[in-house]
């Protein structure tokens, strides 16, 4: 009985993990990419470059996760969620909310 209780604990906190990194992701996802480079093999086979990742890390960090996310458990497959988490990703991205915000916050 105390073995089932157990096992049922760990099963549910191994599916909760990736929600855990994903909103860590969507919060800072600088930090995210740079932790995964360092600890994980995430991105290996997704470039064949390094200049992919780095330009990703500076210019559209959301997206080169989402696009890392599509290769690796979406197979690579672009079907219409990967494509609709991709435009989102891109929104959040290029979004201009954040600099305006901090304008106002200056302004008040």
């Amino acid at each position: 009985m105390a073995t089932r209780f157990l096992y049922a604990t760990f099963s549910a906190e191994r599916h909760f993990m990736p929600l855990i990194v994903a909103l860590f992701a969507l919060l800072v996802p600088r930090i995210t990419i740079v932790v995964l480079w360092f600890i994980t093999n995430w991105f290996q086979g997704v470039f064949n470059t390094v200049l992919w990742p780095m330009l990703g890390l500076m210019f559209l960090p959301t997206t080169l996760l989402w696009y890392s996310v599509v290769h690796n458990w979406f197979g690579g497959q672009w079907d219409l969620i990967p494509f609709a988490g991709l435009v989102v990703a891109l929104i959040i991205d290029i979004s201009p909310a954040s600099p305006r915000r901090r304008h106002v916050e200056t302004m008040a």
